[in-house]
């Protein structure tokens, strides 16, 4: 059997398959479970910019309410042992996971500015975390504002969280960057230990007939894998960072592609949400046999041997092929 050992983010992990966020890492049982079935790792759910700031503002309301009535009116405030913070909750549930788990905690925060992440990340290392992956999803709307200014804060967000907690980061992108490349080295040379790649952006529908915006989240297929795998095999080598690729990882064969690309590690959530923790082991153990097949004695072995550095015509990840793989189609006209 092959070796499947790997390194990501300074965790020594048994094999490349990881549990990206879901709402498996909800529930103890289910965590459990894609444990049993052979995840090295798991990324817990996000704890949401957004989510933080309303509860820091519901307290803020609570905090202050009828202070200006009397001086007893400064107790109306709720009892801080029993007011339920979500924030805390997630912090609860890193412990948790921690006792009951033995592969690596990651802890995700999901947001697009400051605030309170150094703060958040401070709590979630104390917690136990064993890393700590940071999305940012941001969806620019207003005309005024540019590319740099974007890309900065974005830097600058990284910068501040690692260098003040002593867990390594990895930041979770979206594909829609200008110049990705550059980007990448800008936010390791900020402090990151990896990049994730990618994110999903959520695409709203529109009902013609009640006149909304319906939002809803599909689950992704093994079609939206070439998308994450041609970055990883344009980035591999060429920054010093660990490489995760997410979105459209459904197979062994998936698992073994993302790494022959540079990946570090492969992350799931679709499969498992689609047909269990089960799949887990079914993955991994086709990975192990197609390396068996193929003679790959380790993971180490295997890794970037399809990158751009490495492949024969490294010009196919870029331009060049561009004009050819259309001119395919011209023998299909009538």
């Amino acid at each position: 059997m092959a070796d499947l050992q790997c390194h990501y983010l300074g965790l020594e992990l048994k094999n490349p398959l990881v549990a990206s966020a879901s709402p498996f890492s909800k529930k103890i049982s289910m965590a459990k479970k894609l444990e049993d079935k052979g995840v090295s790792a798991i990324v817990m759910y996000s704890l949401f910019q957004e989510q933080i700031e309303y509860e820091s503002n519901q307290l803020d309301y609570f905090l202050n309410r009828g202070t200006d009535l009397s001086a007893e009116a400064i107790t109306t405030y709720p009892d801080l042992k029993t007011y339920n913070m979500g924030v805390d909750a997630y912090l609860e549930q890193v412990k948790v996971l921690k006792e009951c788990l033995e592969i690596p905690v990651i802890a995700s925060l999901n947001g697009y500015h400051s605030g309170d992440w150094v703060k958040n990340a401070l709590m979630l290392e104390q917690a136990g975390a064993d890393a700590l992956e940071l999305n940012y999803y941001t969806v620019p709307t207003d005309v005024k504002r540019d590319s740099q200014s974007i890309e900065k804060e974005l830097v600058d967000l990284v910068s501040s969280v690692c260098h003040q907690v002593h867990l390594p980061v990895s930041v979770k992108l979206s594909p829609y960057f200008t110049a990705l490349p550059n980007l990448a080295q800008r936010i390791i040379k900020a402090g990151a230990d990896g990049l994730v790649l990618f994110n999903r952006f959520m695409q709203p529908d529109l009902d013609v007939e009640t006149l909304e915006v319906e939002a809803f989240s599909r689950l992704s297929s093994s079609d939206e894998l070439l998308l994450p795998l041609r970055w990883i095999a344009l980035l591999y080598g060429k920054i010093h960072a660990d490489l995760a690729l997410t979105t459209g990882v459904h197979s062994g064969l998936d698992m073994v592609k993302g790494i022959m690309a540079g990946a570090d590690v492969v992350m799931v959530a679709s499969e498992f949400l689609a047909n269990g923790a089960d799949m887990a082991a079914v993955m991994v153990n086709d990975c192990n046999q197609w390396m068996d097949t193929y003679q790959y004695a380790s993971v180490k072995e295997m890794k970037g041997t399809l990158s751009q550095e490495k492949v024969s015509a490294p010009q196919n990840y870029e331009r060049a092929q561009y004009m050819k793989a259309l001119i395919k189609y011209d023998h299909n006209l009538p």
